[in-house]
């Protein structure tokens, strides 16, 4: 009997009989990235109090913990593993930036359930984003704040393809203390943040293709433009809607 094959983005990274693929790194020595010490946010949830009586996590009121924050030193080393795991796995850059897409794309499709929900569950008539302006802007300012606690710093459109549209953030949290070795230096970990970005559009019924690059400079070094190039059709339904 055949069996569908699961959707592409939502594809297991690796198996276990994969342990022994060759690290990213050219030579012998398996690259490691560095985690430097990182401040502790303590978390703003009430702590609940021990024993048989605890509630279950699926019973949590989610609105009630919408402001909720999270350590940032626990963060930062679940994301720092998340990285070396997938290293050891792949066998060049694209092919890392491609699985950590793949991770955060699955990350972002929670994100907006989680949004759509509190949405309708916070306001009596609930309101559906139809233009794309809108939703880029739900996706600069809320999304960012719903997953890093701040919005991204600029969006912007590209002069020469009017199909591609940039989500720019001078400081990504998701980078703050990853050190990247100086022959991997094209790779950005800022695509996990682009898989998240797809996965809300694709959910919103606008496709597009989310890659992440480097845009440092001299007063942001860390600063990454989130790409993101729509399909023909949003654009064709866009002209229909003026």
């Amino acid at each position: 009997m055949a069996y569908a094959q699961p959707h592409p983005r939502l594809s297991v990274v690796s198996n276990s009989s994969q342990s022994s693929v060759d690290h990213l790194s050219p030579t012998t020595t398996s690259t490691r990235f560095s985690l430097p010490s990182a401040p502790s946010i303590y978390a703003a949830v009430a702590p609940t109090k021990p024993g048989p009586n605890r509630p279950n996590i699926y019973d949590r009121n989610l609105n009630k913990t919408r402001g909720a924050e999270v350590s940032a030193a626990a963060f930062a080393f679940l994301f720092s593993e998340i990285v070396q795991y997938t290293q050891k796995r792949v066998s060049g850059i694209n092919d890392l930036e491609r699985q950590l897409n793949t991770l955060g794309y699955r990350i972002g499709t929670r994100v907006r359930e989680l949004m759509v929900w509190r949405a309708e569950g916070s306001s009596k008539a609930p309101k559906r984003e139809l233009k794309l302006l809108s939703v880029l802007m739900m996706i600069h300012t809320q999304v960012w704040k719903a997953v890093f606690g701040k919005a991204a710093d600029a969006i912007e459109r590209s002069v020469e393809n009017p199909d591609e549209y940039m989500i720019i953030d001078n400081d990504p949290p998701i980078e703050r203390y990853i050190s990247v070795p100086r022959d991997m230096s094209q790779l950005s970990c800022s695509s996990f943040t682009a898989g998240i970005v797809e996965a809300v559009l694709d959910g919103l019924c606008f496709p597009a293709r989310v890659t992440a690059h480097n845009t440092p400079n001299s007063q942001f070094l860390n600063r990454t433009t989130i790409l993101i190039k729509l399909e023909k059709s949003v654009l064709e339904r866009e002209e229909l809607l003026k």
